[in-house]
């Protein structure tokens, strides 16, 4: 890149040079365009000031869909947003490539990034030119960009698992995140996702489920053709909760006295409901009695009363 005039600190850190051809490696970027109260010594805080900066296309007006299928990544990126989601999202072993952090906020993106916090890029700058940047308000204060693991076998996670959640072409990042929320809060061992699922490493799957999508082990499944043998060979009795006539009250299944030892349950998509493949493989179909003429509940609500249910 070639020497930016004025005070674009941002472009000549890009090539490690300062304007007389000095190198700035090692030295507080801060330092180098005007210093920034509390960090003069970080030599990862980056003051934003060139919104082109290559450094920050993780967050450039980036759709979910175009991060998962980020060029030069491994298995695609996804969005961390607050010092929460990031601290979690480090504790599961989550790699950061960068932060971006309102300038108040740059304490708790190091603190959140725990032993990455000297080494991954902070880029720092105020809301209003950081909402130019990313197309919304940062009200959180911090978005971090996290390279996405790689997604275990199915059949690995269900090995030692006792209860899964299997998400049927839930379409609604919202609906996922809350429903991982409840899983993680409630308890169950792992979820599964079909291939038409909405992706749980959205952004607002992630904000929604206050990050137990990155604590939770889940990963996609394969059809029913292919899954509904995979959850009985591993000793699964799968239970899809659906309003047919043959359904089964979930009070009435929870009471029984020989309760399988191993329940997958299976939710649809809203609207649709469950396809007829995950009813055929279905072992039971469970209903949540219902009240004053209302025949079902959101496919997130329905998650938690079925998980505390079976999970007792």
């Amino acid at each position: 890149m070639s020497e930016a005039g004025g005070g674009d600190t941002l472009s000549r850190v890009v090539d490690g040079v300062n304007a007389a051809g000095e190198s700035t490696v090692g030295v507080p970027v801060s330092s180098l365009n005007g210093g920034r109260a509390g960090n003069e010594n970080v030599i990862n805080v980056i003051d934003v000031s060139d919104l082109s900066d290559p450094r920050l296309a993780d967050y450039s007006h980036q759709t979910d869909v175009a991060l998962r299928k980020a060029q030069g990544t491994e298995h695609g990126l996804y969005l961390a947003e607050s010092a929460l989601v990031l601290e979690r999202a480090v504790r599961a072993g989550h790699k950061p490539r960068s932060v971006l952090a309102l300038g108040g906020s740059v304490d708790d993106a190091r603190a959140a990034l725990g032993p990455w916090a000297d080494s991954v890029p902070i880029f720092v700058g105020p809301g209003e030119l950081l909402a130019e940047l990313t197309g919304y308000i940062l009200h959180r204060g911090i978005i971090a960009s996290m390279n996405r693991p790689a997604l275990s076998d199915a059949r690995e996670l269900l090995r030692d698992a006792r209860i899964v959640v299997v998400l049927e072409n839930v379409a609604d990042p919202t609906n996922v995140g809350a429903i991982f929320r409840s899983v993680g809060a409630i308890g169950a061992d792992a979820v599964l996702v079909t291939p038409r699922c909405s992706d749980p490493f959205y952004r607002r799957a992630i904000r929604v489920s206050m990050g137990t999508v990155l604590q939770t082990p889940w990963t996609r499944a394969a059809e029913w053709s292919v899954l509904g043998p995979q959850l009985h060979d591993a000793g699964f009795h799968i239970a899809a909760l659906a309003l047919t006539p043959d359904a089964v009250s979930l009070r009435e299944f929870v009471a029984r006295d020989a309760r399988p030892e191993r329940l997958a349950l299976v939710l649809g998509a809203e609207g649709d409901g469950l396809t007829p493949e995950a009813l055929a493989a279905a072992d039971t179909v469970l209903s949540i009695p219902m009240a004053h003429g209302i025949d079902s509940l959101n496919v997130a609500a329905a998650s938690a009363v079925a998980l505390w249910a079976v999970a007792g």
